[in-house]
């Protein structure tokens, strides 16, 4: 999988490098209260680059990531005559968020989507660290290496002098459920609550870090108070029938005893 994602940034890295364009990357994790969530990758092409590289859209053979569950939407013409490619993947977990997060590869890696509960407070937490090593040799996979013989185009790119930095521009963002830690989150949220982090793709790190705490909600106060007065109504009761069955079984048994008696012989 993370050759796939890869093979789509390099293709469009490689045709931002020759037409000297630029091209957007938004990773969006979203993360609702019972710990599913949804992960959409959004890559967009601005109108230089669809001139100058006009088989753009019909070079993106996009199978293999329909292959591993994400769904796509493009490419698309934007409204001023770029194109922008929407995918997207649900998440059930927070082992399969983390293996969705770690299949993008760079300029994301160590990626992770922790999700703990300790008594009735939920606690999630993002980490990674966000860096682009090798400029746009890191998005050429060895697969990908080994089919062209190098990485692709590598003359060309050298020669216009772009680079990510002057090329792209990568941002990731997170809605977590409950209240921020603010001592755990490196970033402030926006007016919606959303966390955003402009990727470095000059070689520096920047760390991907994050907390939230829920607390259950105020509808949901009641449920535990009611749970509880359910565990002991159980309880109760299973104790009742224990010394009610054992009543009967006694009495029957004194029962039994007495006419036992009574048809013996004198």
């Amino acid at each position: 999988m993370t050759a796939v994602v890869r093979r789509i940034f390099a293709l469009l890295a490689c045709a931002v490098a020759l037409a000297a364009c630029q091209v957007d990357v938004t990773v969006d994790v979203v993360v609702e209260p019972d710990g599913t969530g949804l992960i959409t990758v959004a890559v967009v092409a601005d109108a230089d680059v669809v001139r100058q590289v006009p088989t753009l859209a019909e070079e993106l053979v996009l199978d293999d990531v329909i292959e591993a569950g994400w769904s796509i939407d493009g490419p698309n013409p934007t409204d001023d005559g770029g194109l922008q490619i929407v995918m997207s993947h649900p998440f059930r977990s927070q082992g399969e968020a983390t293996n969705l997060l770690q299949s993008l590869g760079p300029p994301f890696t160590s990626m992770e989507l922790g999700r703990g509960t300790n008594g009735d407070v939920t606690t999630n937490r993002l980490s990674g660290r966000l860096v682009l090593v090798d400029g746009f040799e890191s998005f050429a996979d060895d697969e990908l290496v080994a089919a062209v013989g190098a990485l692709p185009f590598a003359s060309q790119i050298e020669a216009s002098g772009a680079t990510p930095e002057t090329s792209m521009s990568v941002r990731v963002r997170a809605l977590l459920p409950g209240v921020l830690n603010e001592e755990a989150t490196n970033v402030e949220p926006n007016a919606g609550g959303v966390l955003e982090w402009d990727v470095p793709l000059d070689g520096s790190v920047l760390q991907w870090q994050a907390e939230t705490t829920q607390q259950p909600g105020e509808g949901e106060r009641w449920a535990r108070p009611v749970s509880i007065a359910a565990l002991v109504a159980l309880i109760a009761w299973v104790a009742f029938m224990t010394l009610f069955i054992g009543y009967v079984a006694f009495a029957r048994f004194r029962r039994a005893r007495r006419y036992r008696q009574r048809n013996l012989p004198a």
